[in-house]
């Protein structure tokens, strides 16, 4: 039996549901042309006036933000609201150039906390559940967000934090933790651990997994659900548009609903802007429609995916969106090919290899190398070499391109404990 936490908006008809978006798209958009400079002046040079916008069937009449626009904006250039509304700040954990910083009234934090309740109730929680928060708290959105939603559903809530992975494994066994929240390669990391102190998952209680901030493919989904007797859940969403529960993935687990009652999604061509139609692969671009303090029209997010309105045997009406295949900007051209880290994350965990690698980018005499270094799987005893010329073959199959494989001591690889780095591109660095 399948429970939501608001089912009147998770099961809305379709036509309700683009009534409650017009409303709110209009006056969203004349609350920005009217609180953030910024923005108005995109608006004016694109010839768009707040009454030119009726509806969601005018969204693409507006202009788009892009995170370069964040970071010229940076601090309060895209703020809608007076400071002394405003009660938070979260911001990315991105390395380049300005971070970006997004506002919070307290209408904000309990609009975005129920967002990651109904992400809680659609992985299987309720009141009676003890939910470990492994996402990093702090400046990061992951802890802060699903600590929120898990008091909304009444779980009890272990604000553990990430890191010290024996003493999480303590409090799961010792509490009876049932929903575990964190990045994908940490709870892989946990999984690993677990069963390296004698444990098995009959020794924990664990049903449940909310895993979202990094790319991860269904290899992955199923490795961490079999070291962890877990249904693993995907969760979605951005700093910039509040944090995760953007979407979120049902029972079905056919992709993630996104939250329509607060984010309009569009799917564009990256290279023209030009809306695609449902169905197409192209950009997701996301118009927050109730945020008060740090609200982003038609933010241009990088993810590449889908958006679908198939029927959902779950009963959610709300569109979903497929997991994200990659960001255009995580996209890695190699030799006029393009590679995404997801792909060789597949190929690895086909082959018997744990997701634990490290993808090194270089040229060399104008020439693009692409070296992956993978852990050893202890348990394969064929010689090194040829354990590397079997991964390198499977890899140039899915890849179209020659990658040389390392094969390199367990453990070598540095774990993660909030967002895994994958990938070391030494060109940027050259360049």
């Amino acid at each position: 039996m399948e429970r939501y936490w608001n089912q009147e908006i998770e099961c809305m008809s379709a036509e309700d549901m683009k009534k409650l978006q017009d409303e709110r798209l209009v006056a969203q958009v004349k609350h920005v042309y009217e609180n953030v400079e910024y923005y108005r002046n995109l608006m004016d040079e694109k010839g768009v006036k707040p009454e030119d916008i009726k509806g969601t069937e005018d969204l693409h009449k507006l202009p788009f933000l892009s995170k370069a626009d964040l970071r010229d904006a940076y601090p309060y250039g895209l703020l809608a609201k007076p400071l002394s509304d405003c009660v938070r700040i979260q911001s990315t954990s991105g390395t380049t150039g300005k971070r970006v910083v997004a506002f919070y009234t307290q209408n904000d934090i309990d609009l975005w906390e129920d967002c990651c309740a109904r992400a809680i109730v659609a992985a299987g929680g309720t009141n009676e559940d003890v939910c470990q928060v492994c996402y990093g708290y702090g400046l990061f959105t992951g802890g802060p967000g699903l600590n929120g939603g898990s008091h909304k559903v009444g779980c009890l809530t272990l604000p553990m934090s990430s890191g010290n992975t024996e003493r999480q494994i303590s409090f799961m066994r010792d509490l009876g933790s049932t929903i575990l929240c964190c990045t994908p390669s940490y709870a892989a990391y946990i999984g690993e651990t677990l069963h390296e102190m004698g444990y098995t998952t009959d020794d924990i209680k664990l049903k449940a997994g909310i895993f979202g901030a990094e790319p991860w493919t269904e290899e992955m989904r199923h490795s961490i659900e079999k070291s962890l007797g877990i249904k693993a859940y995907d969760i979605y969403g951005l700093t910039e548009t509040s944090g995760p529960g953007v979407s979120f993935e049902c029972s079905e687990q056919t992709g993630m609903h996104i939250n329509e009652d607060h984010f309009i999604p569009e799917i564009i061509d990256p290279e023209t802007g030009e809306v695609l139609p449902e169905g197409e692969v192209g950009e997701l671009v996301f118009t927050s429609i109730t945020k008060e303090a740090f609200p982003l029209l038609r933010y241009r997010t990088r993810d590449l995916c889908v958006l679908s309105r198939k029927k959902c045997s779950c009963g959610r009406t709300l569109i979903k969106m497929k997991k994200p295949m990659g960001r255009s900007d995580d996209m890695l051209i190699i030799r006029g090919v393009n590679v995404f880290p997801s792909q060789i994350e597949t190929v690895l965990i086909e082959q018997g290899y744990a997701p634990n690698y490290l993808i090194e980018v270089d040229r060399v005499n104008n020439t693009d190398t692409l070296d992956v270094n993978v852990e050893m799987n202890p348990e394969k005893t064929e010689d090194i070499a040829v354990q590397e010329k079997a991964l390198a073959s499977a890899m140039k199959t899915m890849l179209g391109i020659n990658p040389k494989v390392h094969i390199v001591e367990p453990k070598s690889i540095t774990r993660s404990e909030g967002k895994a780095v994958r990938v070391i591109d030494r060109r940027k660095l050259h360049d």
